[in-house]
């Protein structure tokens, strides 16, 4: 499933973060089997793809952030109007898992327990943490660190 659209970029006031975003009704958004939870691939202007999630308008509608430097690359700007469309992401997670945490998992099977039981939003979380380590000693340090809290977080919800 896939739907076109040509918007003019838009942007929140400062309070709310001041992204810059396009506007998704809650009618399209409600086709996905996963609703509100569907990861998205964006594409504008068949210039810049990115992988994406929803947020709340606040109207019960959605929008998708576009980031400063995707509108740098296309030389777009505040109120152009832009042609893009939106599918629903292949990767549940909208992320590449890292060669270091999969090779974790694979060799650790409570780590992979763990992994399996904690939102795709917190993995993601990780997965954001590690990537820009280089020393895959220190990644596996960190993957421990957060997997060990998350682990306790789990048990204290009574997630055993």
């Amino acid at each position: 499933m896939q739907f076109s659209f040509t918007q003019a970029i838009r942007q929140l006031e400062a309070r709310k973060g001041g992204y810059y975003y396009f506007k998704l009704d809650a009618e399209i958004i409600n086709q996905f089997e996963k609703k509100r939870a569907t990861r998205l691939i964006c594409e504008v202007e068949g210039q810049v793809s990115y992988s994406c999630g929803l947020n709340h308008y606040g109207d019960g509608n959605y929008f998708i952030i576009l980031a400063t430097k995707y509108l740098k690359k296309m030389g777009k700007e505040l109120g152009d109007e832009v042609n893009f469309k939106i599918y629903e992401d292949p990767n549940p997670l909208g992320v590449a898992i890292p060669e270091v945490l999969a090779v974790f998992l694979e060799q650790d099977k409570a780590a992979k327990s763990i992994f399996n039981r904690i939102t795709d939003g917190k993995k993601r979380s990780l997965i954001y943490q590690i990537k820009p380590i280089k020393d895959v000693d220190k990644q596996v340090h960190k993957i421990q660190t957060f997997l060990t809290l998350e682990a306790e977080k789990l048990q204290r919800k009574g997630k055993k």
